[in-house]
């Protein structure tokens, strides 16, 4: 699978925590990020990540773009709720895709980790329910 790493200032510390105690679960899958996330998160757990542009800088928007293209399976986006962003609309924006297109997605560790066990029991592969090989 795809996945897509997105943490606001106040959640990095946060994100890269949880790649470090299920490092071994990503380590499985192809992983891309929003610059400084994605090189803290490889710093701390020596995934190899594909790293964007910053989030302020369009790296959101460019990870938009690859869901748009259905080349992302699964978005974890830890969010900073109370703290106003200058690129919330983008964040919208990047969210709206992931209803579009089907993306399950993580603005908060509850929910990541709900995720990330359904992805190590293969619960994840939505794709291949709505097209079954025979």
């Amino acid at each position: 699978m795809n996945i897509a790493l997105i943490a606001h200032d106040s959640k990095k510390e946060l994100l890269v925590q949880f790649c470090i105690a299920y490092c071994g679960i990503l380590s499985r899958h192809n992983l891309c990020a929003t610059g400084t996330t994605g090189k803290m998160v490889a710093q701390a757990t020596g995934l190899n990540i594909q790293r964007y542009l910053s989030g302020s800088q369009g790296g959101d928007q460019q990870i938009s773009a690859r869901i748009s293209c259905n080349e992302i399976d699964l978005l974890l986006f830890f969010r900073d709720p109370l703290t106003p962003k200058s690129h919330e609309p983008n964040e919208a924006n990047l969210l709206r895709l992931c209803d579009v297109h089907n993306i399950p997605v993580a603005t908060n560790i509850a929910t990541a980790e709900a995720l990330i066990h359904a992805l190590e029991r293969g619960d994840l592969d939505w794709r291949q329910l709505l097209n079954p090989v025979d």
